[in-house]
């Protein structure tokens, strides 16, 4: 009878997999069909979260906890028939490995974003700044830690207890922080680079309290055990730089740009991370550290740490560390903070961690002579917890340091101070001003021998050569500085960790990002950087780090600020070996669309069939035919002029087709003639072109013909027989009728959509022109107005 009780108290292991339910028996009463039901439960459950929160600007991290806590005993769990079928205590064992498997490679891959080399570039100010954000709130939490041995964790140890309040207060979350920065667009701005060294400063502080923490709370009963804990981790990490970094950096060599990674080093490096968090479990620290460290000692340049960072951070970020925080959910019952005294000690940690926060950051950033708002602003941008407090908060409980109602106070504290912090900075810090006007918005000007600025925008390295070529075209023969183009590299901040060491590299660069001190190692960059060198144009490289659905955002407060006359943007399709056109994604297709209603100045969107070829082409060697079919109105006279800028250079020929309609086909001439505006709009047409004509830039490049059409074959016809040229400048808004019936590309214009349609032609570019209309313009344009300038020339100071 006793052996029967001993076996019910003790159930034997889970099998892992079953025999199907025709063999009677339940997929979930054995670990694999078990581990997959709560695998799919978790994520589909914390994606829906994230998906409604994201009008609310908060970063998935608010989603994954929140979700964690609904899954557990604090709502759905409160249903013991819920908990026992899908998160049994028998298969949490199982749960809580695969989601620390998946915490050890996302740990690697924190290490693999944190830049030691850009951390010691921190500036003094910005360490003290930095420092003075770390040892408050660790004071403060050590005063907090007496309140709470007082009350609700009593007879706990002390001084381990002390250590773990104080780094729970103090941490910032270095990749939380990063997307707030990001979707409150402040990433690249003097504030978001303060608070991104300053959290890279506070990552590294928090790491190494955190193992002082573990070293602490070990069950020896010796104090000499926790000293041997210290000196065998930081054993450890000597042996990292000494072995395992020359390892790494060997392996690193051998993959050179271009080619690819071979799978035994990416298999050489997964077990080394691996054994890493095998000894470190084994000191005593705790096996994420090991693989922190590996990622921290491996090097940071080339293809190999990105290659790396691919191939495993959508199965780690997308499946597995979710599980960490269904699994740290399960462990927090909020229905344990009861009565006044609980929910009081949470007020007061609240109060605590809100207070030392952003009294020391806003102290130290006054006495650095930063404005009292941008210093406000920082605090509570330093206020931001995510991953590793959660990681503080379940190693403390898992080492009988915290019981469950601290642990559900100190969640909830984290959650708390992250949600709130998108909200209070949005409130508190708002910069953008109406802007100023500027002159020269457009191609067409008076004084032709003015400054032509471009903002030239790309996603990948295959829109470049035909973007250079067509800078190339528009340069003319004049002088040094008469084109000044800025090449804008838009990035998209997706949800994936190698965003965030995206954003680390640029984030020194402001908006737009300049590369002052150090040459690039961004190829898209170093070609523009080439073509600077060669031509009398001068290129500033950018990058734009947004979502989708705001990169319009930057691209025309860019625009602004720069005072350009053109935005050049790629087409959303690229074409195939076999001539179709192949749609990269409806999010780019968006952007143009956003950026065509917003724009400050004209726009033009480059159809791309391979300008030039695959390269960029010398100066001595362009030679291209471009044709502007020209119909009326304002887009079409923003095209001519811009042929007309092309046509200065020696190497191109420009043919300039003016239709007239015969009998009232064209849509301008269905109206009556007695339309006052469409006469006027008439003349200012003629007039135009008669001075062009006239124009001494056009000399023998240029020829000019009239085409009678009567139909709309007959203006198709007449297209055809063109499609031989290698550039097409377009008008979008041509004042003609609609020649094709699809209707999926509106921001081409009728007959811009005719000319990129693949059975139009397969070799002629396209070049669709939208002249910047101030009578329409009714943006609220973007630039800072002078307090907040001084205010950012302050704050730059500190990086200095």
């Amino acid at each position: 009878m006793a052996s029967t009780n001993v076996t019910g108290q003790c159930p034997g292991p889970m099998k892992a997999t079953s025999n199907g339910a025709f063999q009677n028996e339940s997929p979930l009463d054995f670990a694999l069909p078990l581990i997959i039901l709560q695998i799919v439960l978790v994520v589909v459950f914390t994606r829906l979260l994230a998906y409604f929160l994201k009008p609310l600007k908060q970063p998935r991290v608010i989603a994954e906890i929140i979700g964690g806590i609904l899954l557990g005993p604090s709502a759905l769990g409160r249903s013991k028939a819920y908990l026992d079928t899908i998160f049994p205590k028998k298969s949490l064992t199982v749960l809580d490995t695969l989601a620390n498997i998946g915490l050890l490679f996302f740990l690697f891959l924190v290490g693999l974003e944190l830049d030691f080399a850009a951390i010691k570039k921190t500036g003094k100010k910005s360490l003290l700044i930095a420092i003075a954000g770390i040892s408050l709130p660790f004071i403060v939490g050590v005063g907090t830690s007496f309140v709470l041995s007082a009350t609700i964790s009593k007879g706990v140890d002390q001084l381990p207890f002390i250590v773990f309040m104080g780094v729970a207060l103090s941490i910032t979350a270095f990749p939380v922080l990063a997307r707030i920065l990001a979707e409150l667009k402040l990433l690249t701005t003097d504030i978001g680079r303060m608070a991104m060294s300053a959290a890279g400063v506070n990552d590294v502080a928090a790491w190494i309290l955190l193992a002082l923490a573990i070293a602490l709370s070990g069950d020896g009963t010796s104090p000499l055990v926790s000293v041997w804990v210290l000196l065998c981790g930081t054993g450890f990490v000597i042996f990292a730089v000494v072995a395992i970094k020359p390892l790494l950096a060997y392996m690193a060599r051998r993959c050179p740009e271009g080619e690819p990674v071979k799978e035994l080093y990416v298999c050489v490096t997964l077990t080394v991370v691996l054994a890493a968090s095998f000894v470190t479990d084994t000191i005593g620290i705790h096996a994420l550290f090991g693989a922190f460290v590996v990622g921290i000692v491996a090097p940071k340049e080339g293809p190999f740490c990105r290659i790396l960072t691919e191939k495993i951070e959508d199965l780690v970020s997308g499946l597995l560390l979710p599980l960490y925080f269904a699994a740290s959910g399960l462990k927090t019952d909020v229905t344990t903070i009861r009565g006044a005294q609980s929910w009081g000690l949470l007020v007061l940690v609240i109060l605590t961690t809100c207070f030392g926060k952003i009294v020391g950051t806003v102290g130290s950033s006054m006495l650095c002579k930063v404005p009292f708002r941008e210093a406000v602003t920082l605090g509570f941008l330093m206020n931001t917890k995510g991953l590793v407090e959660l990681i503080v908060l379940n190693i403390g409980k898992d080492r009988k340091v915290l019981n469950d109602q601290a642990f559900a106070i100190l969640v909830l504290m984290a959650l708390f101070t992250t949600f709130i912090t998108t909200p209070i900075v949005m409130l508190i810090y708002k910069p953008a001003r109406k802007g100023a006007p500027y002159k020269h918005r457009t191609i067409q000007r008076k004084d032709h021998d003015s400054e032509l600025r471009i903002l030239a925008c790309f996603h990948s390295t295959r829109n470049i050569p035909t973007l250079i070529n067509l800078i190339e075209s528009s340069r003319g023969t004049g002088k040094k500085g008469r084109l000044c183009v800025y090449a804008m590299h838009l990035m998209e901040l997706s949800e994936r960790s190698s965003a965030i060491a995206m954003v680390h590299k640029a984030r020194n660069n402001g908006l737009p990002i300049w590369n002052k001190i150090e040459r690039s190692m961004d190829q898209m960059v170093i070609a523009f950087e080439a073509y600077q060198h060669l031509r009398a144009v001068a290129v500033r490289p950018m990058t734009a780090i947004s979502g989708l659905s705001s990169i319009h955002e930057d691209i025309c407060t860019s625009a602004h600020q720069k005072r350009v006359a053109m935005i050049l943007l790629p087409f959303h399709k690229h074409q195939r070996m076999d001539g179709a056109m192949e749609s990269i994604g409806h999010g780019f297709h968006e952007v143009n669309q956003r950026v065509l209603q917003r724009a400050p100045c004209s726009v033009g969107i480059l159809v791309d069939r391979g300008l030039g070829g695959t390269s960029q082409v010398v100066a001595s060697e362009v030679a291209y035919k471009v044709v502007i079919p020209f119909f009326g109105g304002l887009d079409d006279r923003e095209a001519l002029a811009y042929g007309m800028k092309m046509v200065e250079h020696p190497g191109i020929t420009l043919t300039v087709y003016k239709f007239v309609a015969a009998r009232g086909t064209l849509k301008r001439f269905e109206k009556s003639e007695h339309d006052e505006k469409e006469k006027k709009e008439k003349e200012t047409d003629e007039e135009f072109v008669r001075e062009l004509m006239n124009d001494p830039r056009g000399n023998e490049s240029l020829a000019y013909e009239e085409r009678v059409v009567e139909s709309k074959d007959d203006i198709i016809a007449t297209l055809k027989s063109m499609s031989k040229c290698n550039l097409f400048v377009v008008g979008r808004n041509a004042a003609v009728a609609s020649l094709v019936k699809s209707t999926d590309c509106p921001e081409l214009g009728p007959v811009g959509r005719l000319l990129s349609s693949s059975e139009f032609s397969t070799t002629a570019s396209v070049l669709v022109v939208q002249g910047y209309d101030p009578a329409a313009d009714t943006r609220p344009l973007v630039e800072e107005d002078a307090e907040y300038d001084q205010s950012s020339r302050d704050i730059s100071d500190l990086t200095a």
